[in-house]
């Protein structure tokens, strides 16, 4: 398994992994290719072929992840720890204080593997999204975790 920084000829396969994620954020093709090009979006690569990926931004000093998908068949095989490893560690030589992040209430595996990496629960997002599905707001400080990336 390969983490590497994406890019633009990446988009139409990470299009269709958030596609095929019910839980994942649906984004158009252009939002994606300004966080390729501006911001840090990460791609797991096994064999030749994408399982999965995280995007973040910098925001105010802290890093938001806006969307993180792993294809069915990189589930349960490391691919989520792999990319969060990778992306605190990323996020951490730029400096970074915290990471936040809204997940759904009832994505139960996406919540076990943020909190697994030591992000905290800090309550419920005050806005419901139209997909559906109460939200909660999870942090990372830098200093309160050592695991991997850190």
């Amino acid at each position: 398994m390969t983490i590497r920084s994406a890019v633009l000829d990446d988009l139409p396969v990470l299009l269709a992994i958030e596609q095929e994620a019910k839980t994942a954020a649906h984004w158009r093709r252009e939002q994606y290719a300004r966080l390729v090009e501006s911001e840090i979006v990460l791609v797991t690569e096994d064999g030749g072929n994408i399982s999965g990926f995280v995007c973040a931004k910098s925001v105010a000093g802290d890093w938001e992840i806006e969307n993180m998908v792993v294809a069915k068949q990189g589930r349960r095989r490391g691919v989520g720890n792999g990319l969060l490893d990778e992306l605190l560690r990323r996020v951490r030589q730029q400096a970074g204080a915290a990471v936040w992040l809204e997940v759904r209430e009832s994505n139960e595996p996406a919540r076990r593997l943020y909190e697994k990496h030591g992000f905290a629960r800090q309550g419920d997002a005050v806005v419901l999204q139209r997909s559906g599905g109460r939200r909660v707001l999870y942090e990372f400080r830098f200093g309160k975790y050592t695991g991997p990336g850190c």
